[in-house]
């Protein structure tokens, strides 16, 4: 079962944050509400949430329990 929200840590304050991930799309932008600071994904990830959250976008999960590898970003 696809997980729809995620814990998101900012790298640059440490600040933490529930988000519900988009379904549909990766997320290559998020905005910190704690510090500001603007995230983009770490090379080699298709999003913010693959990078610094603790349960990957939905299009990976899907695509991990299907037996796929990649994203909708590739």
């Amino acid at each position: 079962m696809t997980e729809l929200v995620s814990t998101l840590t900012c790298p640059k304050c440490g600040g933490v944050s529930r988000e519900t991930m988009p379904t549909d799309a990766c997320q290559y932008f998020y905005d910190c509400g704690h510090c500001g600071a603007v995230l983009r994904p770490l090379e080699g990830d298709c999003c913010v949430f693959c990078s610094y959250a603790d349960v990957p976008c939905p299009p990976i999960q899907q695509a991990r329990e299907s037996g796929r590898e990649g994203c909708c970003a590739r």
